[in-house]
């Protein structure tokens, strides 16, 4: 029961790998994607994921608001799960320059070219980000950090993604066709890996989603609710399933995910129920049943509680490419 990848599915990254930027030392910049210029090319998105990956060389990176500094090297990748603004370099204590201010503005439909800094080490990275609903994909991502560092080029199980970011690199700038397409498929691919790679990673006593995986009931009971989302689940019954008492399941599913079991069971529902509104002509009424619900109108009342819309609207919207990036409700939740 791999639930990491019932919630990429269901969550539909859609990446773009959209710079090539070569620094020298001394060099420091800042940066941050903002959502309104992913908007212009992923328009069903309203949550970014802004990375860097690099190619060759060694920087350090720190948000701009922390005192945290991570050092990088060949084939780590720096994610910033929540777009936050950040600092790079060769030393971060130097006065920035800002990426607008350094971005080699002729092709900007293609992969942007970057230069910039003395002439001292060198530094390649190809940068980009990666799209999604964040109302869809809150499981993952309100148990990621600010910041993200991740080693995919130490393994021979990992350095592919190195070597074909490399190559899809070279041939986007010789203009070889589908070359955008091949960095933008990497680009989520690197992003699952990472994924992976951090989730295996993290300490004993780390709260959160990705660390409810990996717990021996709680995993357990996530994956039933994940491969079998329609049964008519009762907290009784998964601990039943996982041979705990239904207070100690309860105790302990809120404690890592921070939310109850049958809070959470609701809104992977209404995911999977939006993500098929959104790819497909299957009926809503079917839709809810697949999910869940006995009738449509409770699959209507309960989808507009969690998406302020209904699920008519929802799939107007994505259809039309114009999906409301309305802010989603303020939650509590443990693991940030």
């Amino acid at each position: 029961m791999d639930v990491l990848s019932d919630v990429l599915k269901v969550i539909r990254l859609n990446g773009a790998v959209y710079l090539n930027a070569e620094f020298s030392a001394p060099w420091c910049v800042e940066a941050q994607y903002g959502l309104h210029t992913a908007a212009s090319k992923l328009p069903q998105g309203n949550h970014v994921v802004f990375f860097h990956f690099l190619l060759d060389g060694r920087c350090s990176a720190r948000l701009v608001d922390g005192s945290e500094t991570v050092e990088l090297a060949t084939g780590d990748v720096i994610l910033f799960p929540h777009n936050s603004l950040h600092l790079l370099g060769s030393d971060p204590q130097l006065v920035p320059a800002t990426s607008e201010a350094v971005l080699d503005q002729s092709g900007r439909d293609g992969l942007v070219q970057m230069t910039y800094g003395g002439s001292g080490e060198k530094t390649h990275f190809v940068c980009g980000y990666l799209a999604c609903d964040r109302r869809i994909c809150r499981p993952l991502f309100s148990s990621l950090p600010e910041m993200l560092r991740v080693a995919l080029g130490g393994t021979p199980a990992t350095a592919w993604i190195l070597d074909l970011l490399r190559v899809g690199v070279q041939e986007s700038l010789a203009q070889k066709p589908g070359a955008g397409s091949l960095l933008s498929k990497l680009s989520e691919l690197m992003f699952v890996e990472a994924m992976r790679r951090y989730a295996l990673s993290l300490p004993a006593d780390q709260k959160g989603w990705l660390a409810g995986l990996r717990d021996p009931y709680v995993g357990r009971v996530l994956g039933l609710m994940h491969t079998r989302p329609a049964d008519a689940w009762t907290v009784d019954g998964l601990a039943r399933k996982v041979a705990l008492s239904r207070s100690a399941l309860a105790e302990r599913f809120t404690d890592l995910i921070g939310e109850p079991p049958m809070q959470y069971l609701t809104r992977w529902r209404l995911a999977l129920a939006a993500q098929a509104l959104q790819s497909g002509s299957e009926g809503i009424g079917s839709i809810g049943a697949r999910c869940g619900y006995d009738s449509e109108p409770a699959f209507n009342r309960a989808f507009k509680r969690e998406f302020d819309t209904t699920p008519a609207a929802w799939r107007r919207n994505s259809r039309s490419g114009a999906q409301a990036a309305a802010p989603a409700r303020t939650r509590k939740r443990s693991g940030r």
